[in-house]
């Protein structure tokens, strides 16, 4: 199975936009492999445009010249991954990842390069040109290098299958695919490319490289849940998510909605973490705007309802309170072994989510409790151990903070438990 657990790592876009070079990813490669790797991080994740030579920031540029070989596949701009020339691809790249006990991702956009279809440029493994498999009225909302693929169209899949098969061959360990999760282009069929996540899906597999599949943007519809399990890892079920205490409250409501639908190596995706300093490339370089308590509650959110983490920041920059969150083994175990999580109970000022560490609390295995003051006030956050389901009442319970690390007081299974947490807090609870 690929992705047992929720995937692990950092990815490009919240620091560099379209604009990440070969130098920012072998650094911030470095930084996990030095400081993350033991506890759990290891995938590197190439964003969007790193096929763009003339990318600076942020912004997309219409008709723009893209790097493609002969046969209508995009390859790495030599300009900013000087290691692809001569044909390499991201091969070199990727066996250097690897090289430090990590694995290498790429992002691309759904479809074909419109300027491919534009030449009549060839396709791998047939006689069908790019013109004759694209769809001109499959466009991206946001940016416009690609046509969508018309999967009825003889060569279609060769064309899916030409691109994993070059992936494959660079080393490429994860793929984050755009504009297909969500295309936004139908109000009435958000999820209308679904015969291309099944193109991709098939194009893996005939690769023989196992790569995780991850579908952007969001918000996926739930009615798709059974075809998103089917076909990908990962999909997102927000639209990007940055640095506002209003889109992280939100965050609990989506959460709620797709908690039947997280484990077996499927992956509702809360998208990236927002941490330390943003935007660089963009023309307004920032800190994040989360205070500590903020973040402590995207993660620990993020960790118990059992999202992939990918850290969108730049590594080398992060302080040191951020390094030890995002290294606070006990967090991590919620987030790579918990099972069976749920919301408790919601409301305008608190929030309670339930996860098991193995089994029922009641055979001795352990239960995380995760408490959320949603006010903007400090204030209490309460629930009777007794709602909780496996609580045995006549039981008692040790309780331990793991965002402290320190065991708490114990409590019998009919008690109230209840902290006082500040405005916009987090405490995640382990009981045994």
């Amino acid at each position: 199975m690929i992705a047992k657990t929720p995937p692990m790592g950092w990815n490009s876009w919240d620091c560099w936009g379209a604009a990440v070079s070969e130098e920012t990813v072998r650094k911030n490669a470095e930084f996990i492999a030095q400081h993350l790797k033991p506890f759990g991080w290891e995938y590197v994740v190439v964003d969007i445009q790193w096929y763009e030579p003339t990318a600076v920031n942020h912004e997309y540029h219409p008709f723009t010249e893209l790097c493609m070989d002969e046969y209508s596949r995009l390859i790495p701009s030599e300009k900013r991954f000087p290691s692809s020339a001569g044909g390499k691809g991201f091969a070199p790249l990727a066996e250097y990842v690897h090289s430090l006990g990590l694995k290498f991702g790429i992002h691309i956009m759904r479809g074909i390069p419109r300027r491919a279809a534009h030449e009549h440029m060839k396709l791998l493994g047939t006689d069908v040109t790019a013109d004759r498999i694209a769809n001109p009225f499959s466009i991206s909302r946001w940016n416009g290098d690609m046509y969508g693929v018309d999967m009825s169209r003889e060569g279609a899949q060769a064309y899916y299958d030409s691109i994993f098969a070059l992936y494959a061959s660079w080393g490429v360990d994860y793929v984050k695919v755009d504009d297909i999760c969500n295309t936004n282009m139908y109000p009435h069929d958000p999820y209308s490319a679904e015969k291309e996540v099944e193109a991709i899906a098939r194009a893996i597999e005939k690769s023989g490289r196992p790569m995780v599949l991850s579908l952007s943007p969001g918000p996926a519809v739930i009615e798709k849940a059974w075809h998103l399990e089917r076909y990908a890892n990962m999909w997102r079920i927000t639209d990007d998510f940055w640095d506002d205490w209003e889109l992280l409250k939100a965050m609990f409501e989506r959460c709620e909605v797709w908690q039947k639908h997280v484990g077996g190596g499927n992956w509702p995706d809360c998208d990236m973490l927002p941490f330390g300093k943003l935007g660089w490339g963009w023309g307004k370089e920032r800190i994040s705007r989360f205070t500590r308590e903020e973040e402590r509650t995207m993660l620990s959110l993020w960790c118990i309802f059992r999202s992939p983490l990918m850290i969108g920041t730049d590594l080398t920059q992060l302080d040191d309170d951020v390094k030890a969150m995002l290294s606070n083994r006990e967090i991590l175990a919620v987030h790579s072994s918990g099972h069976g999580a749920f919301q408790l109970m919601r409301d305008d000022r608190q929030c309670v989510w339930i996860s098991y560490g193995g089994g029922c609390p009641a055979r001795g295995q352990a239960v995380y409790a995760a408490l959320f003051n949603l006010s903007d006030r400090d204030g209490e956050v309460s629930v009777p151990l007794k709602e909780i389901p496996g609580i045995d009442e006549e039981a008692g319970y040790a309780v331990r903070d793991l965002w402290q690390g320190k065991d708490l007081f114990p409590l019998s299974g009919g008690a109230l438990l209840s902290l006082e947490l500040k405005a916009h807090d987090a405490a995640v609870l382990k009981l045994s």
